[in-house]
């Protein structure tokens, strides 16, 4: 569908919303999740977006069994958390457990997309919960990945959101133990 100008791109998103919230189908609901996680994607609808309390929804879909909820809200999240509107209603609205929590997703892309959302949070000011040696025990593990994607974006976590010395202290508890708890390493 193309959208000639603003109001029929806001109508747009708002249908889809609408029909996210209408639908008992979890088929359509996915469909749903997905587009609005693409429209997520473009700065274009941000404001559109954040409007139809959109981030909200996707941060709902965190705590969901459905795999695919799951998912798309973490990828859509991924493509808000640059935004500093959303990245605040990712923080007020316990956002950042909720993200780490994927990180035990065993879908790869639900990964990737939690990975770069703490990357993307971090841009604007550090937090003490992405730097958590949990949290870096299990950017460790990924780094030890044997998906390329996984462990070079892990490696970058590492480089780029924390100290060499909150990863040298993550790295000597980790001393004889072979996994991080409880974190299994997702599935292609």
């Amino acid at each position: 569908m193309w959208m000639k100008d603003s109001s029929d791109r806001f109508e747009y998103l708002q249908t889809l919303v609408t029909e996210f919230q209408d639908t008992d189908s979890d088929e359509a609901k996915e469909q749903v999740l997905a587009n609005l996680a693409n429209f997520a994607y473009d700065p274009k609808n941000l404001e559109y977006l954040r409007e139809l309390q959109v981030t909200d929804l996707f941060l709902d879909m965190l705590t969901e069994e459905n795999e695919n909820f799951v998912e798309f809200g973490m990828g859509g999240l991924c493509n808000l958390s640059m935004d500093p509107q959303c990245k605040d209603i990712i923080l007020q609205s316990n956002g950042m457990s909720l993200v780490t929590n994927c990180l035990s997703s065993r879908r790869e892309e639900t990964v990737l997309s939690a990975i770069t959302t703490l990357m993307n949070l971090t841009m604007f000011s550090p937090h003490s919960e992405i730097t958590d040696t949990a949290v870096l025990q299990c950017m460790l593990r990924f780094s030890l990945a044997e998906s390329p994607r996984l462990r070079n974006l892990a490696t970058v976590f590492l480089q780029d959101c924390c100290t060499k010395e909150q990863v040298a202290q993550a790295e000597q508890q980790m001393q004889g133990q072979q996994t991080a708890m409880g974190i299994p390493l997702p599935k292609d």
